[in-house]
C-alpha cells in the first residue's frame, strides 16, 4: 500500500495524465470493440459472398488512412502545436465514428472507417507525443504503467456492452465512438500547450528547446521496421478472436464476450511485468513481449476446446499488455522536443499500417492453412523466431 501510496504522489500532471492515458485508448478501443461484432456484421451482411473478408478488412481501414497521414500530422505538430490538433482530432472522431449508425452499406461504413482512420491518427500522434512533452523518462514510464493497469477494465467493459448492443441491433457498437464526446470536453479544460506553458512549469524545466538538428532517419527507420512486425502479431487476435473461438463452438457473442472477459484481465499482468522489466535493455523488454505474443498465438492455435484456447489468451494477453507500453518507451527515447512529433507520427503510421494489414496476412493464412486456427498457428511460430532473434542479438551484444 505504502508502494502505491508513494507511486500515485510522484505522479505529475494528474489532470492533463488521465485526459492523454484515456485519450490514448481511443483508436484501441475503436478495433477492440468490433471484435465481438464481427459475427453479427457478417450474417447482416450474408448476402455479400465476400463479408467474410470484408468485414475485417474494413474493420482494420482505419490503420490505413492513419498509416498514410499520421507522419504528416506529426510534421502538423510540430510546426502548428499539439493542443488544436488533438482537440480536432478528438471530436471527428466522435462524428465519424458514430456515422455507421446511420448507415446500411459496407462501402459507405468503409469509407466513414477510413475517415475515422484521420482522426484516430491524429489523436495517437499527439498524445504520444505529449507523454514525452509533459514528463520526464520516469514520469513517462509511470503513465505508461497506468495506461497499461487501465486497459483491460476498459477493454473488458466495452467487449461485455458491445456484446449485448450487436445482440439488440447489428450496428450497436458504434455507440462506443460517443465516449468521445466527454473526453474532448476534458481536452478543452485540462490539455495546455507544452512549448508554451512548460517553461512556467518544473515538470518542463529539463525540456528547453535545443538547437535545430538534422531528423534521426535511421532511428526512425529501425523504430518503424520493429513496430510493424509487433503490431502485425499484435491485432491477429484483436480483430479475429471471434472467428477463432468459434472453430471450437463458440458463436453467441455474449458468450464470446463473457469467455474472453477474465483472459483479458491479464493485460495487467502485462503491465506489472512491463513495470517489473522497465529499467532493463530494450531488447530484453523486445524480446520478453514476443516470447509471450507468439507462445499465446500458437496456443490458440493448437487448442481444441474454449477453455483450452482461454487458458492460451491468457499469455497472449499478457503479451498486449506489454506491448504498446515497451514500443512507445523504447520510441521516445530517440526523438526530442523538436523532432518528437514527426517521430510519434511515423511510430503510429507504421503501427497503423499493421492494423489495415494484419486482417489481410491473417486471411490469406486462414484460406492456406484451410482454418482460422491454422492462421494463428502460423503467427505463433513467426512470433516465437522473432524473440529467438531478439534474444541472440541480445547475447551478442553482451559477448562483445
Amino acid at each position: 500500500m505504502n508502494a502505491m501510496r508513494a507511486f500515485f504522489h510522484d505522479l505529475t500532471l494528474k489532470r492533463q495524465g488521465m485526459v492523454v492515458v484515456i485519450a490514448a485508448f481511443l483508436p484501441i478501443i475503436a478495433i477492440v470493440a468490433m471484435g465481438p461484432a464481427v459475427p453479427a456484421m457478417i450474417a447482416h451482411f450474408a448476402s455479400d459472398p465476400e463479408a467474410r473478408a470484408r468485414i475485417p478488412a474494413m474493420i482494420g481501414a482505419p490503420g490505413l488512412t492513419m498509416a498514410l497521414l499520421a507522419p504528416f500530422a506529426g510534421l502538423l505538430v510540430d510546426k502548428f502545436g499539439r493542443r488544436p490538433l488533438l482537440l480536432a482530432g478528438t471530436l471527428s472522431y466522435g462524428v465519424f465514428g458514430a456515422a455507421p449508425l446511420l448507415l446500411d452499406s459496407l462501402d459507405h461504413i468503409y469509407a466513414s472507417r477510413l475517415l475515422l482512420g484521420v482522426s484516430e491518427g491524429i489523436i495517437l500522434t499527439v498524445v504520444n507525443t505529449l507523454i514525452g512533452d509533459y514528463w520526464d523518462d520516469k514520469g513517462r514510464k509511470n503513465w505508461l504503467f497506468l495506461q497499461g493497469l487501465l486497459g483491460p477494465f476498459i477493454a473488458g467493459i466495452v467487449a461485455l456492452i458491445v456484446g449485448y448492443a450487436t445482440k439488440l441491433q447489428w450496428n450497436g457498437v458504434f455507440y462506443v465512438y460517443l465516449i468521445a464526446l466527454p473526453i474532448w470536453v476534458a481536452m478543452v479544460f485540462w490539455i495546455f500547450e507544452p512549448n508554451k506553458a512548460l517553461a512556467h512549469d518544473s515538470v518542463g524545466a529539463s525540456l528547453k528547446v535545443p538547437a535545430k538538428t538534422p531528423f534521426p532517419w535511421q532511428a526512425a527507420l529501425t523504430i518503424a521496421t520493429v513496430t510493424f512486425f509487433f503490431s502485425m502479431l499484435y491485432y491477429v487476435f484483436i480483430i479475429n478472436g471471434s472467428l477463432v473461438f468459434a472453430e471450437v463452438g463458440v458463436t453467441d457473442s455474449r458468450a464470446y464476450a463473457a469467455i474472453i472477459f477474465v483472459p483479458q484481465l491479464f493485460i495487467l499482468a502485462g503491465a506489472v511485468l512491463f513495470r517489473l522489466i522497465a529499467h532493463r535493455s530494450y531488447k530484453l523488454q523486445i524480446g520478453v513481449v514476443l516470447a509471450l505474443l507468439g507462445s499465446g498465438l500458437a496456443g490458440i492455435g493448437l487448442a481444441t476446446t474454449p477453455a483450452m484456447m482461454a487458458a492460451a489468451l491468457i499469455v497472449q494477453q499478457t503479451a498486449a499488455g506489454m506491448t504498446v507500453p515497451t514500443l512507445i518507451g523504447w520510441a521516445q527515447t530517440k526523438f526530442d522536443f523538436q523532432h518528437r512529433g514527426r517521430g510519434m507520427g511515423i511510430w503510429t503510421a507504421a503501427f497503423f499500417l499493421a492494423q489495415s494489414q494484419s486482417p489481410r496476412l491473417v486471411h490469406a493464412l486462414d484460406v492456406h492453412a484451410g482454418s482460422m486456427q491454422g492462421a494463428f498457428l502460423t503467427t505463433g511460430l513467426v512470433g516465437l523466431c522473432g524473440a529467438l532473434c531478439t534474444f541472440a542479438l541480445l547475447s551478442m551484444k553482451r559477448r562483445s
